[in-house]
């Protein structure tokens, strides 16, 4: 037992070796929290604590995986008797051991986001209600924020206080609309993800036998990314822990980032309060950067009010400074950062995938995407659509829920004519029809089509669709999961279809069904997986799977992501982009100090993802709603000690102060970098502007003609794009070379 314990240092090894009691483990950014959680596991392992009596939560199915290889390889195989996994997975497998209480089966289908907009579509439909007042996407962010407060749709209806905000707010309906989603949900015999929370919390408050076989079971529960928690996940951990009071939670306040998905930093603030026995542990030591970096982090985070005290070091090399660099434009910035990785790669013989470009806003990916690609740089965009998202992927697993759930009304619209087998939207809509006049499911209205006259004619085709259905229901019996997948996709015809599509996008989709069977293949042969290898353990592996999760087959790219999707990751080279003010710190944070500082744990987190070398940028104009609008520095920067950035001062992209829409062309506009990013600026002085210049406004400027600039003297017009005020021109200096011009802003006059 003690030989993994030597490689841990002072505080991880108390933090491993305490068992009893209520303990908070305050892990800084790269303290290696991972090893200690490891370890601690496999220590109570070690001891003879029983596995089926541990219970470990953790936020993304991949960290669950990865500790678990590790606890293995320490303990040895009986770590795949864990009660591992993330909050939404353990408790669904909860729910579906008790879910005959909540009036269930254990069949039930887990909705993700587009299946509940969905369900509130058909809701508003049904309710005559306008979708641009009521909009689905405001909606379910609503009911879902409700939700992790514990707010069913009863309580909702309730609060005088919340229905009186609705109706002020031009919304008096939102309390029906509540209630229906919920309503059509259980019929379709389905849960959101917000439901595998507060379904749990209601079974624990609700059925005190299942509460106390819980609490019974688990004498020692381990929480990680305690700071990421929200209220509802708080109740149900404090419910678990009240016998045996043997509860750890691991977190970083610094890295709290996640209040627009509910989550409270309160959580881990007043965590001492529920439990006066305490210990607390802190983990201070970051093995991941420079003393740079961990520094220059340190003195940006201090300066927020909510946080544990800690001071956070390391014994890495000092490292080098943070360089700071000014472009003109959101654009410039791309280019800048694309040439950056391709030099640093050449010079210092690095990797795509030791780069991560960082930004606030997925909005932002567009420059340094177009840049990378003129680059023929590799790169992968993270927290776009998933695989399981794409319309070929969710037509065919709407097959396999619906074989696994026949109450799943959202599967069943999705899967009743495609591939097109002539019910069109008239049959389907009378089937929903006669589901609400004789108050039952839509899947008894298909499999007794032939006893409705209202179907008329295209009652032959809904009966075949139903003798299919049965089919796979005969065979979900008798094949495994692999087996019966692999027969649907032939026998709908759906493969068929794909195959024959011989275009760019059909052959991609064939592809990706191919991809998907081969990946219910993979599950259906797992044999380091204790679960069952059952059509309902893969639809719910999947239906939780987070971004972090998936696509990890794209080994050597650059990675580009929001700062939010970066969280747990680290990579030697971190760029961030959009260091400016409305935008990072974002608009809708300034309005109180409480925003303010979760936006200040944001900076701190993208700077605690880099190894070696962190490099801002920001822009002094960018497009906003088809505009291009002026842009000031981020206050982020000034809040760094300028000890810790490179020259204490910052890098213009672009010399041209005056001109600021100016920019070199594209086979010049980088020729002053050669040396790298890491090499010193020069700071080459512009020419003197022409004196008594003045400017004209040019609203017929055309190629071959002649102008002068204030500052770039005498040149030929050699290109002309774009219409109205946003004309631009390529010019030809005389003694300054080509660079390209937005007329509007650009201060110059015909010859």
């Amino acid at each position: 037992m003690e030989d993994f314990l030597l490689n841990l240092n002072e505080p991880q090894r108390e933090a491993v070796t305490t068992t009893d009691g209520p303990l908070m483990i305050i892990a800084g950014a790269g303290s290696g929290k991972t090893r200690v959680l490891t370890y601690r596991i496999a220590y109570l392992l070690k001891k003879g604590i029983d596995p089926f009596n541990i219970i470990a939560l953790t936020f993304t199915n991949k960290a669950a995986r990865e500790m678990r290889e590790r606890i293995e390889k320490v303990a040895g195989t009986e770590a795949r008797n864990l009660w591992m996994g993330t909050f939404h997975s353990i408790f669904a497998k909860i729910l579906r051991i008790e879910a005959d209480k909540l009036g269930y089966t254990s069949h039930f289908t887990i909705y993700d986001t587009e299946d509940s907009k969905s369900v509130i579509k058909a809701v508003l439909k049904e309710l005559n209600l306008d979708d641009k007042v009521y909009k689905p996407s405001m909606i379910l962010n609503r009911i879902s924020n409700a939700k992790n407060n514990l707010i069913t749709a009863a309580m909702y209806a309730q609060n005088e206080e919340v229905t009186a905000y609705d109706i002020s707010s031009g919304k008096p309906q939102m309390s029906k609309i509540y209630a229906a989603y919920e309503m059509k949900c259980f019929k379709s015999g389905a849960m959101d993800f917000d439901d595998l929370l507060l379904k749990t919390y209601i079974l624990f408050s609700k059925f005190p036998s299942a509460l106390n076989k819980y609490q019974h079971k688990f004498k020692y529960i381990l929480v990680d990314e305690y700071q990421d928690t929200n209220h509802c996940q708080f109740m149900i951990v404090k419910k678990l822990a009240a016998v045996y009071r043997n509860i750890c939670v691991v977190g970083d306040d610094s890295q709290s980032i996640y209040s627009f998905r509910g989550a409270t930093i309160k959580n881990i603030l007043t965590f001492e309060s529920e439990y006066p026995e305490l210990k607390v542990i802190k983990l201070e030591q970051n093995y991941r950067s420079t003393q740079n970096i961990v520094n220059a982090s340190d003195s940006i985070i201090k300066r927020n009010k909510d946080q544990i005290s800690k001071k956070i070091w390391t014994q890495n090399n000092e490292g080098e400074k943070i360089k700071v660099l000014k472009a003109i434009n959101d654009n410039e910035e791309g280019k800048f950062v694309a040439q950056t990785i391709f030099e640093m790669r050449m010079s210092k013989n690095l990797q795509n995938n030791n780069f991560a470009i960082l930004y606030r806003t997925n909005a932002q990916s567009r420059s340094f995407e177009e840049a990378l690609r003129k680059m023929n740089i590799p790169y992968k965009v993270y927290g776009g659509m998933s695989f399981y998202q794409r319309k070929e992927i969710k037509d065919f697993i709407s097959y396999l829920r619906f074989i696994s759930n026949q109450n799943d009304e959202e599967a069943l619209k999705r899967i009743i004519n495609y591939p097109m087998r002539g019910i069109g939207q008239t049959t389907i809509d009378r089937i929903i029809y006669l589901s609400g006049v004789y108050d039952i499911p839509l899947w008894q209205v298909v499999e007794n089509a032939n006893t409705f006259t209202e179907l008329k004619s295209a009652s032959s085709k809904v009966v075949d669709f139903a003798m299919m259905i049965k089919s796979f229901l005969v065979l979900k019996d008798k094949n495994n999961v692999y087996e019966l997948s692999a027969y649907v996709a032939k026998v709908t015809g759906l493969l068929k279809i794909l195959h024959e599509d011989k275009t760019i996008e059909g052959i991609s989709r064939y592809e990706n069904i191919v991809s998907l069977l081969n990946s219910i293949k993979e599950f259906a042969e797992d044999d380091t997986n204790e679960q069952e290898k059952t059509l309902e353990n893969y639809l719910q592996d999947i239906a939780l799977l987070t971004d972090t999760d998936k696509d990890e087959t794209d080994f050597d790219k650059v990675s580009l992501m929001t700062i939010h999707s970066a969280k747990g990751l680290e990579f030697p080279v971190v760029f961030v982009g959009g260091i400016e003010e409305n935008l990072f710190p974002s608009q809708m944070s300034l309005s109180n100090r409480k925003d303010l500082e979760e936006e200040r744990r944001l900076f701190y987190v993208a700077l605690t993802r880099a190894k070696e070398k962190v490099i801002l940028s920001y822009a002094t104009s960018r497009f906003k709603f088809g505009t291009l609008m002026p842009c000031e520095p981020s206050r982020f920067l000034d809040e760094i000690d300028k000890e810790f950035i490179e020259n204490d001062k910052f890098y213009n992209i672009v010399n041209d102060r005056d001109d600021a829409y100016t920019s070199q062309s594209k086979n010049s506009s980088f020729s002053k970098f050669k040396n790298s990013i890491l090499s010193k600026p020069e700071n080459k002085p512009l020419p003197n502007p022409i004196e008594n210049f003045i400017p004209e406004n040019i609203t017929d400027l055309t190629e071959n003609m002649r102008i002068e600039h204030i500052r770039f003297g005498k040149g030929t017009v050699t290109k002309v794009e774009g219409l109205g005020e946003n004309i631009k021109a390529s010019v030809l200096f005389d003694d300054f070379g080509e660079k390209q011009l937005v007329i509007k802003f650009a201060k110059i006059r015909k010859i």
